[in-house]
């Protein structure tokens, strides 16, 4: 979450932030809340010195008749202090609950509006394929291959899940150690994590676990819930942290499965593998000082393009619009993979996103950084970013390598994994 103070202090800047988001947060009513809790808060302070004051006197009061007179109004403080504390409670928690809705805000250079303001910024190294027949897209490829099983998937959890059958599941475990092995060369502590996460966590990290909006699956009775992406649980597992400032950067990688309801999903886009209730994902994270979390950007940026690069998938660089950012990020990068498959003649569909959140978790998770002769704490930034979410590579890698005869070529990157160049009926 943002600053209160700064909130409180840039009204118009962080309501027209606000806006540009498409969040509907009561900027207003959250700095007159403010204004509100600091007066009462004032009040509760002064009022307390004064009770104070009185207590101490009553032991000098000349006789039983003022000893008992300053006991009441030492009551009677007291009281008052009793009835400000349960207003001031309602303000500070409704105000809370604003703060806790409004957007980070916008890097200035992320293009303002909806989805459809999206920039291309370059294309990958990989060229659209093209084809002497018709592609087919990665449903039919993977019926014909014995890839998938969908009608067990959804006779075990319901439409949206599924097996992964014979080579899927080599080409599955042989992109997590291909994500891997580069991360680790370039300094990242792998890790797997816990499926689960507290409710705290999440919302510290700004998912919304409860509620009608939530794509979250919760644990019924408890305060657990199912993780859409291991960036909930690294981003958990430094909860209350105090880095030295030379600990910074921290690179983590984390591997685990994601859950998501995806409810309001329809349409094209949910056939097959592209999106599902549950997938496995390879999601790096980051910690860093202010100064060094742009180019700590650019950085899991470039990781993902090398990932994609080093498969021979294209894919095309988006700077994702203000609208389409989500409320802990200030700017995101997404990779859009070539998928032949898709549509008539092909689509664009998503395979990975960056962003670089700065402090907005790192406040809400209380994760902070010292540095040496400097009084105080500030707060870290964190930044995410998808090495490689296997359901969607295993679509883009089915489709652009698919062959007239029905087999797919296996990336180069991948074979010694696999075990074959090639999956063949």
């Amino acid at each position: 979450m943002l600053d209160r103070r700064f909130v409180a202090d840039n009204v118009d800047l962080v309501t027209a932030n606000c806006r540009q988001r498409g969040s509907s947060a009561d900027v207003g009513r959250f700095a007159e809340l403010d204004r509100l809790r600091r007066q009462m808060q004032a009040d509760v302070d002064r009022l307390n010195h004064e009770a104070g004051l009185v207590s101490k006197s009553i032991a000098k009061a000349a006789d039983a008749a003022e000893r008992e007179a300053r006991k009441a109004e030492g009551r009677r403080l007291r009281e008052e202090v009793t009835a400000i504390d349960g207003r001031l409670a309602e303000i500070a928690g409704e105000s809370e609950e604003i703060l806790r809705a409004i957007p980070n805000l916008t890097h200035p250079d992320a293009p303002l509006g909806g989805e459809d303001a999206a920039v291309e910024v370059r294309r990958g190294a990989t060229p659209i394929p093209t084809f002497d027949f018709k592609p087919l897209d990665h449903v039919d490829i993977g019926g014909r291959l014995s890839l998938f099983d969908f009608d067990a998937g959804a006779k075990v959890a319901g439409h949206g899940f599924y097996f992964l059958t014979n080579e899927a599941v080599l080409l599955e475990l042989a992109l997590q150690k291909y994500a891997v092995d580069l991360l680790m060369r370039e300094g990242f502590t792998v890790m797997t994590t816990p499926d689960l996460a507290r409710d705290t966590i999440l919302e510290g990290t700004g998912f919304m676990p409860r509620g009608p909006e939530t794509q979250i699956y919760s644990i019924t009775g408890s305060d657990l819930s199912l993780v859409a992406t291991a960036e909930i649980t690294l981003g958990g597992a430094m909860h209350e942290r105090i880095f030295e400032a030379e600990e910074l950067p921290l690179k983590l990688c984390g591997i685990s499965h994601c859950f998501r309801t995806e409810a309001g999903a329809h349409g094209r886009a949910t056939r097959g593998l592209y999106r599902v209730h549950q997938f496995t994902k390879v999601e790096m994270f980051a910690y860093t000082l202010p100064e060094q979390s742009e180019a700590m950007h650019l950085q899991l940026l470039d990781l993902e393009c090398r990932l994609f690069d080093g498969l021979g998938i294209p894919y095309r660089v988006i700077d994702t619009a203000s609208g389409d950012l989500g409320g802990p990020a200030y700017r995101k990068f997404d990779l859009e993979a070539w998928m032949p498959g898709r549509g008539t003649a092909g689509e664009w569909g998503e395979v990975t996103s960056t962003s670089n959140c700065t402090d907005y978790q790192a406040r809400r998770l209380g994760v902070r950084y010292r540095k040496a002769g400097e009084k105080g704490t500030s707060f870290a930034h964190t930044l995410n970013g998808t090495a490689v979410a296997i359901s969607r590579a295993i679509v883009a890698i089915l489709e652009n390598y698919q062959q007239a005869d029905g087999s797919v070529r296996v990336p180069e990157a991948l074979v010694a994994w696999v075990g074959k160049d090639t999956i063949t009926r």
